[in-house]
């Protein structure tokens, strides 16, 4: 089944549907909270310049009206009154903003270039903003900046500045404020739009391989575009879940089918003995011996379904809770006083090479049956070619981050492109099926491993095998400055 395969279940998308998927996407919203943030800084910000605009406008009116005065007062001060009017006169004829108007106490218009002003404007002293129309007969309403001056004898001076310039460059900021803030938006929308379809085209995508993967097509992977980003990291993880799925499901699978193999003959054994004692069997002794040898395969049987047992919770991960610091060379010494009887009575020597002090977070019981699995095949499978003593070897070392042990024999070894098959379930190679067993130890070592997050590798002993098991050092144990020169001592 392709990637791409519809489920029968789900109705197709419709446009606005996928809108409003769109709309609820977390891009789409991280987009919009974004773009509300800046778009409250741009104002804030254009806000501030056209505010400091007008202010220097302000200034700069104001000032010049200060010139203004300074002038007319050099002229009121020289020759009075009538060469002050005389200026006024003069300065309303020509052009520019600048406004002049002399009144008479009673308010009448006596000389300059302002027609008209509130009546208020002129009664109070001072500087003020207001109103005006101009003497020309304009009957349009102006606005100026003005101060007005009381002169002896209660004539009224005005002097002035008309506001246009100013409130012309304020349209032209406030023009370029609104059409800042709407670009802002719309890019912002359209960005917005785009970062979210294109995160939601490939959550679409891995939508589509889920579903897939859930039809039953377990090969099927998560794309990864390259890039490196946080979809790239999810999909990468979730391959790699993916895989370890599909490897159990196909372990899963071998041991069906391996049960199915090798489980048959000693189940059909089984029969054909119980089948016989019941046919031949006519003494109690002869009756006795079939039952004795029923109970030995049952046993042999159970043994099996304990060591898959065991095998499925090491890879489910189920005894992780229950580690602790345990020291490897105190464990490995106690397997080869275990066996060194046992190890002399088949003609073995058995030496152990085990310092204390390497400590690892383990399972005590799991790494005492995985060493004792290493050494119970070691003593099957390890007689020397020529028939003469065999040697078996238990060594643990530090290296690095890490606690190193090894089980070696002498024995025919297993060769190295036999080497990653071996750790399967129910895999015995053609010059160990005369011994028993049912090729379950190498993958029940394997398992234990692995949950320790350990490393496990098959190397040539020349002759025979060496087992090599690699396990992370507890911490604040990892590194001894007297035993950065340990080695490997084989």
């Amino acid at each position: 089944m392709s990637a791409s395969t519809a489920d029968p279940a789900i109705p197709p998308e419709t446009g606005a549907a996928r809108v409003q998927k769109l709309f609820r996407t977390t891009a789409f919203k991280l987009s919009l909270a974004y773009l509300a943030i800046f778009a409250l800084c741009a104002f804030l910000a254009l806000g501030y310049v056209a505010w400091n605009a007008r202010a220097v406008l302000d200034d700069q009116i104001v000032s010049t009206i200060d010139a203004e005065i300074n002038g007319l007062s050099e002229q009121y001060n020289t020759g009075g009154l009538r060469r002050l009017i005389t200026a006024v006169e003069r300065r309303s004829r020509e052009p520019g903003a600048s406004l002049y108007l002399v009144t008479t106490a009673a308010g009448e218009h006596v000389v300059g270039n302002v027609g008209t002003v509130p009546a208020a404007v002129l009664a109070t002293p001072g500087q003020s903003e207001t109103s005006y129309g101009r003497s020309d007969s304009d009957a349009e309403t102006h606005r100026a900046i003005v101060r007005v001056f009381t002169l002896p004898g209660g004539f009224r001076l005005l002097v002035g500045r008309d506001t246009e310039e100013r409130d012309r460059l304020r349209a032209v900021i406030g023009r370029a404020f609104g059409t800042s803030l709407a670009a802002v938006v719309l890019l912002g929308v359209i960005g917005g739009w785009l970062a979210a379809s294109r995160v939601l085209r490939r959550v679409d995508a891995m939508t589509q391989t889920t579903r897939a993967i859930m039809a039953g097509d377990l090969d099927g992977r998560l794309h990864v575009a390259g890039n490196g980003d946080e979809l790239d990291r999810l999909a990468a993880s979730l391959n790699l879940m993916l895989a370890r799925i599909g490897e159990l499901m196909r372990g899963m699978r071998e041991v069906s089918d391996n049960i199915a193999h090798d489980l048959k003959t000693p189940l059909t054994r089984l029969r054909n003995r119980a089948d016989e004692a019941l046919r031949r069997g006519s003494t109690p002794e002869e009756l006795r011996a079939a039952l004795e040898a029923v109970i030995e395969e049952g046993d042999g049987l159970i043994r099996v379904f304990n060591a898959l047992l065991m095998i499925a919770r090491l890879e489910a991960g189920s005894a992780r809770e229950i580690m602790a610091p345990l020291d490897l060379g105190a464990t490995a010494r106690g397997v080869g006083e275990l066996y060194e009887a046992l190890a002399e009575e088949q003609g073995f020597t058995l030496e152990v090479r085990a310092p204390d002090g390497i400590v690892v977070d383990a399972n005590r019981e799991l790494i005492g049956q995985a060493l004792a699995n290493l050494v119970d095949n070691a003593l099957k499978y390890g007689t020397a070619a020529d028939g003469g003593p065999g040697r078996i070897a238990i060594d643990v070392w530090r290296e690095d981050v890490s606690a190193r042990l090894a089980v070696s024999d002498g024995g025919p070894g297993i060769p190295e492109a036999e080497r990653g098959h071996v750790l399967a379930r129910f895999v015995r190679l053609e010059q160990s099926r005369s011994q028993p067993g049912f090729g379950v130890g190498l993958s029940l070592v394997n398992a234990v491993v692995r949950l320790h997050r350990g490393s496990l590798n098959l190397r040539d002993n020349g002759p025979g095998l060496r087992v090599e098991v690699s396990l992370p050092l507890t911490q604040g144990d990892a590194v001894r400055p007297t035993d950065l020169g340990a080695h490997d001592p084989a």
